[in-house]
């Protein structure tokens, strides 16, 4: 069953701030480090991708609004990891099912 027109353009939506937030050379580095480290505090992620924290949280707002990493507060700090669902989900059959939504 295809989506309605609504439904449709809130999912376009959707896939085009996902798209966005990985092209960007930068947040996908950030995206690689979390991906290789596991869950990374924000303190030790400024280092790691050489960023001060302001520019650093710029990005990292625009990865958590495409719900492409997840954040926990540990403390007083941010820890960040990939959301492997998300990124996975970008790098399987669901985009096609958008596109060929009667294919067996």
């Amino acid at each position: 069953m295809a989506p309605s027109k609504v439904d449709q353009h809130q999912l376009f939506q959707t896939y085009k701030g996902k798209f966005k937030a990985l092209a960007d050379e930068l947040r996908l580095k950030i995206m690689y480090e979390l991906n290789q480290r596991g869950q990374v505090c924000v303190c030790d992620l400024t280092d790691i991708v050489g960023l001060s924290q302001s520019k650093l949280s710029y990005h990292l707002r625009i990865l958590l609004d495409a719900n492409l990493i997840q954040q926990e507060k540990i403390g007083t700090w941010n820890y960040y990891r990939l959301n492997e669902t998300e990124v996975k989900n970008l790098l399987s059959e669901e985009l096609c099912c958008i596109f060929y939504p009667n294919s067996p």
